[in-house]
């Protein structure tokens, strides 16, 4: 009726008006969530949970146990620099997992072009979260390398090699050693010289991981190293077989230079730049060199003292 029009608060119109401070939410709401992630992106998807579950098996495979060393862990190389470099220097890898979605920088291409151009890595895409997983929370971004454990040769492989190539053996043992850069940069000098392998025992020295391979740049594919329970019994075994022992040591006393036997069969022990030789591995020693320093120095690093005493021992050998 044309009275109850002047009630106050009486709605005349059926059509609501915009809520206050509704903050846009119609607007947002008419916008759309774009495109559908893919099924292995989705966490309750039957795919997602297919590919998590190959990349949890293919990261905790391990390959078959190999000649002349203990079972080892694979090791996991992690990050888009250090993958990349080890792919670059021919580290052996088994796997490359590449986090879903990653953005697609420089360093992820030529990472992956390498891994193509080997053609035997194998190309896993896996979740962030599975990655984590892998690397136990470190900064992989986005890429992981996994590196099978090293093929270590027996102590007697050395030798039978230097045989078969009708020349005398020339070896290099390493009495506590820890820096991987350092056993990389000995089987590099070892390599350069005409020398037959290196030997390493199993504790509290340096084995061949991923940064030792890089740092032998490739040689470590074609010149063994062996690992051994002990490094005393391991050189005694070798002056059964004609070798001769020798050590360096500071005080040694002979140099390398006036050494004669160090052009024959030979093992040359190289120690720790702290500690040096061992005491057992000291007295196994047939002979304790010295290299002549004529500027004071008091020592050298592991890798270049074993770079000069190998050149030396080719120089007598030619």
């Amino acid at each position: 009726m044309a009275g109850n029009s002047q009630r106050r608060n009486r709605r005349t119109s059926n059509k609501k008006g915009a809520t206050v401070g509704s903050g846009g939410q119609r607007r947002r709401g008419l916008e759309g969530r774009g495109p559908t992630p893919p099924a292995e992106a989705r966490k309750k998807h039957k795919k997602n949970r297919i590919a998590t579950a190959k990349a949890k098996q293919a990261a905790t495979r391990r390959p078959a146990p190999r000649r002349g060393g203990a079972k080892g862990a694979s090791e996991m190389v992690v990050g888009r620099n250090p993958v990349f470099e080890a792919l670059r220097d021919g580290v052996p890898a088994t796997t490359l997992y590449v986090q879903q979605y990653i953005d697609n920088d420089e360093r992820v291409r030529e990472a992956l072009q390498l891994a193509g151009e080997r053609g035997n890595i194998n190309l896993m895409e896996a979740p962030r979260a599975e990655l984590d997983r892998m690397t136990n929370g470190l900064n992989h971004q986005g890429l992981v390398l996994q590196v099978p454990p090293y093929e270590y040769a027996e102590p007697q492989d050395l030798t039978t090699f230097a045989y078969d190539n009708g020349e005398d053996p020339l070896i290099v043992a390493l009495d506590g050693v820890t820096d991987p850069r350092n056993l990389g940069a000995i089987v590099r000098s070892t390599s350069a010289f005409g020398g037959h392998g290196v030997v390493v025992p199993e504790r509290r020295a340096a084995g061949m991981t991923a940064g030792a391979w890089k740092s032998s740049a490739g040689t470590a594919a074609r010149t063994p190293v062996s690992r051994v329970t002990n490094l005393t019994r391991a050189l005694e075994a070798y002056k059964k077989e004609g070798l001769t022992i020798v050590g360096l040591a500071a005080d040694g006393e002979h140099t390398v230079e006036e050494l004669e036997q160090i052009g024959g069969p030979v093992v040359i022990v190289i120690g720790s730049e702290g500690k040096g030789l061992g005491r057992l591995v000291g007295e196994t020693c047939d002979y304790r060199v010295r290299i002549s320093m004529p500027g004071g120095a008091e020592s050298l690093n592991a890798g270049v003292a074993a770079g000069i005493v190998l050149y030396e021992a080719a120089r007598r050998r030619a």
